[in-house]
């Protein structure tokens, strides 16, 4: 059974910072690129960063130079270090992990429950 199971959201002031953490389970995580994604009422779910196995990021514009991912394939876990939050950045987040599996071109994708992070003063 996969598991995804995100921590570290809560309520911060404009400016501050978090950790997310997403530890998995019941996957082999080396073959997974990670993820983290945001969403709102109302909106699509959008990127934040990404990580794959190679550990090559890519992120989300309106995150890019405040937020960094990283894993740790060893305790297979993903991170998403939050810097110079803003209230618009209030959203709850999302794990994913991803992979396509070649052996029967199967895209295979896992998310997690989300943790609410609120930027408000």
């Amino acid at each position: 059974q996969v598991q995804l199971v995100e921590s570290g959201g809560g309520l911060v002031q404009p400016g501050g910072s978090l950790r997310l953490t997403c530890a998995a389970s019941g996957i082999d995580f080396r073959l997974y690129a990670m993820g983290w994604y945001r969403q709102t009422p109302g909106k699509q779910r959008e990127l934040v960063a990404r990580i794959t196995r190679e550990g090559i990021t890519n992120y989300g514009d309106s995150v890019k130079e405040r937020v960094t991912i990283s894993r740790d394939n060893a305790e297979k876990t993903v991170y998403l270090q939050m810097n110079s939050l803003k209230p618009e950045d209030t959203a709850v987040y999302y794990c994913n992990a991803g992979r396509f599996r070649r052996i029967d071109l199967k895209q295979l994708d896992y998310w997690g429950a989300g943790t609410q992070v609120t930027v408000s003063s």
